[in-house]
Parts: C-alpha cells; sequence; structure tokens
C-alpha cells in the first residue's frame, strides 16, 4: 500500500525540461514502475543536461509539453 504518484493524463513519467521554468527539469510521475524505469530516465536525463539532447533514446514523447497540449502518451503493446 501507499501512494501512487502519476499524472492523471495518461499515468505515464514526465521527463524533460520544464517549459516555463528554465532550470527544472522533470523526471517524475512513474509510480511503481520507477525502479523498471529509472535507468532509461536517468540516462536520457543526463544525456539532456550534458549534451542538450537525447542521445541514446528519444525520450521527448514524455515531456511536459503533452501535459498542458493535453496529448496523452498511451502504451500500444500491452499484453
Amino acid at each position: 500500500a501507499g501512494f501512487y504518484e502519476y499524472n492523471t493524463l495518461d499515468q505515464n513519467g514526465i521527463i524533460g525540461r520544464h517549459p516555463d521554468v528554465c532550470n527544472l527539469t522533470l523526471v517524475n510521475g512513474f509510480s511503481g514502475h520507477g525502479l523498471q524505469q529509472s535507468p532509461a530516465a536517468g540516462r536520457g536525463v543526463a544525456e539532456l543536461l550534458v549534451h542538450g539532447s537525447y542521445q541514446t533514446a528519444d525520450l521527448s514523447c514524455f515531456g511536459f509539453e503533452r501535459i498542458t497540449e493535453g496529448k496523452p502518451v498511451f502504451e500500444q503493446n500491452i499484453v
């Protein structure tokens, strides 16, 4: 039992820079999947901070903009 941390738009994590606060980078909202997804999210944010862009995997679809624009990301292959 515990608190589930997720956004109510699509229940996926939020990864990337905040569009209005230039020095705020977000990596949150993974709920129970955070342990599974943290290596990829951490690497992506490290690349974003060091190189200015994602290098290994494009995580831009998880950006904060999708929340403000109301464009959810839904998983396609859930078994």
